[in-house]
């Protein structure tokens, strides 16, 4: 399974990418949205973890580049105070996220939850 993580703190991209690699996904790490939309636009991803809060090109217009290109499931990432964060992408259909800080634990949990529900729609 194929994971584009978008996060712009190296250490916690490192950290989530190891967690994810441990638990037997393919991941690559953009560190900003253009690098992100470039990813995107080259590859498909089974899931695509995104932080919202993002450098460059924001998390919300490159979910919109995401959409284009078909239903790949989000995960969204942002701060216990980020509750409009959380509420904006309700608002455009995210398929879930995540409070921060959290534990790799948590993580491929919520990446192994969002990919069985995936392949459930595709049937």
């Amino acid at each position: 399974m194929r994971v584009l993580l978008v996060e712009h703190e190296s250490e916690e991209a490192q950290r989530m990418a190891q967690g994810l690699n441990e638990a037997g996904y393919s991941v690559e790490v953009a560190a900003n949205g253009m690098a992100a939309q470039r990813f995107v636009e080259s590859t498909e991803y089974d899931l695509v973890i995104l932080d919202v809060m993002l450098p460059g090109l924001n998390a919300w217009k490159l979910q919109q580049a995401i959409r284009q290109k078909g239903a790949t499931p989000l995960l969204f990432l942002t701060t216990p105070g980020g509750i409009e964060d959380r509420l904006r992408g309700l608002e455009l259909h995210e398929d879930d996220y995540l409070l921060k800080p959290f534990e790799s634990k948590a993580l491929v949990a919520r990446v192994k939850k969002l990919l069985r529900r995936d392949r459930s729609r595709q049937l």
